[in-house]
Order: structure tokens, then sequence, then C-alpha cells
């Protein structure tokens, strides 16, 4: 194990005030952490076995999972033979993805958009799940990911699908004229900021947390204009269903026919540097 990809121990410096120290998980670590603990999450039944697919994982595959919260993905990964660093602004998080860690993960407490630990062309994948929607500005993220990756090296991010889950700008409604769960979507091509409360309606846990809505055109300007390229997208549904009843049926018709999930792949294009 190569500490220069595996940091355990050593620690970036924070640099300097970011809005991403606004939108850290810290306050709901605790929460989240149980959270994952459901075998039937969507981390567990939906994102973890596409991303084993699409990563491909080998064993000594050189990873950074930046903003891994509680350390799901970095140690999964882990498990799989990936080399791997998990980082995340909050310390808190961070401590919770040190118990029972695999050797091969490392973590640090780090900012997204400065990987010191990590040197040029050192990396063969990066990943950034359910958190790139949690952090702004974007594109020095996307500059610090193609500094660090290899040539062809990739940056592989799963987001809240930025066409159908708008925060307080998209829910889902009911035509019970045609029997038919639809999303309503009052808006998408301008950006926006929304707290989201993560406790709602318990005023003694009034945490909460900023959500970025992008539309999908504004990662693609941001990747290509940090030098990658774009191979692969794919969109994931639910794998729930619904109980019976007289809207079981269109419930899980409308799961199957909108996704929640949009996974990108950008690779790593040195001819663009």
């Amino acid at each position: 194990m190569q500490k220069k990809y595996l940091p355990s121990k050593h620690r970036p410096k924070q640099a300097r005030a970011t809005n991403q120290k606004k939108t850290s998980w810290g306050p709901v670590a605790s929460w989240y952490d149980t959270m994952l603990a459901d075998t039937e999450s969507y981390q567990r039944k939906v994102i973890l076995p596409n991303l084993l697919r699409l990563l491909d994982i080998k064993k000594g595959t050189r990873m950074i999972d930046i903003a891994c919260g509680q350390g799901f993905f970095t140690n999964e990964f882990a498990r799989n033979g990936a080399r791997i660093t998990g980082t995340d602004i909050s310390p808190e998080l961070i401590a919770i993805a040190k118990k029972d860690s695999p050797k091969e993960a490392g973590f640090a407490v780090s900012p997204a958009d400065t990987l010191s630990f990590a040197k040029n062309d050192s990396v063969d994948a990066v990943t950034i799940i359910l958190a790139i929607q949690n952090i702004n500005p974007i594109h020095t993220v996307f500059r610090e990911c193609f500094r660090v990756l290899r040539a062809g090296g990739t940056l592989n991010m799963v987001m809240n699908h930025p066409s159908f889950r708008i925060p307080k700008s998209s829910d889902w409604q009911f035509d019970a004229g045609a029997n038919t769960q639809y999303r309503r979507i009052s808006r998408y091509l301008s950006e926006s900021r929304a707290e989201i409360e993560m406790h709602p309606g318990d005023k003694k846990n009034a945490a909460k947390t900023i959500s970025f809505h992008r539309p999908l055109q504004v990662y693609i300007k941001n990747l290509t204009n940090a030098g990658f390229l774009i191979d692969r997208l794919e969109e994931w549904a639910s794998h729930k269903k619904s109980g019976r009843g007289p809207r079981q049926t269109a419930e899980d018709t409308a799961r199957k026919e909108i996704p929640l999930f949009l996974f990108l792949r950008a690779r790593k294009n040195t001819l663009s540097k």
C-alpha cells in the first residue's frame, strides 16, 4: 500500500473557505449513517451494483472518492480491490468512515476542489456519488479531478437526475382520470439553490443542507471546459414497488419510466491540454 494514494494519517490543508463548508453534511452525520444501514436503500440496491459494473475495478485500481460521506462506497470499492482514498469536508463523516474500513481504504478531510494529497496524473478513477448537487462551484472541482487523473482516467458521477428531481420545483402528481402518476416539473433551465430540511416537522432538529440545481448542459459545459470527454451516460430507476392498492400499477409504472438518478462518465482527454 502506497501512502501517496492512501493517506489515512495525512490530512490536506484546509486552504481557504469555500461554499462547500456551508453545504457540509457534518451536522446530520449520524442520521446519514443510520439511513445507509437500510438494506433496501437506493445506495445498496441501485447505485452500488451499477457502479461496480461500470467501474470494473481491478486489484490495485487507484481511486479517489470525493465527498465520500461516511465511506459506504469508498469501503465497498476497497473490498473489491481498489486502492482508494475517500475525502469529505466533514470531519464528523470522515470519523465514521474510518471505523471498520478495509486496509486498502484511506480517508482525508478535504474540500472537493483541493486534493492536495494526490499527485498529478496519479489516479485511475474518481467518483462523486450523490454529492455534486451539494457542491458549489463545480468548475474548480472538475479541474482538480482532471489534474489528479492519469491519461484516459475517468471521472464517474452519480447525481439526482437534474431533469426530474429539481429541489422545490418538482414532485409526484396523480391524474385520477387517466389513472397515471407523473412527474411535475415547474422549472428546469434556470440554475437554483435550495435549503433542504433534513428532518421536516422536527423543530428541535432543524438541520439543513444546501442543494444546487443545474440543467444537464451546465454539467456538460463545465466538464468539457475542464478537458474531459463524456463517454457514458445512464439513467437509473427505482427498485421499489408499491403495496397493493388502487394506485399500485400507476405508481410502479412511473417508477420504471421516470429515472431518479443520472450517471455520467467523463474521460481525461489529454489532447485538450
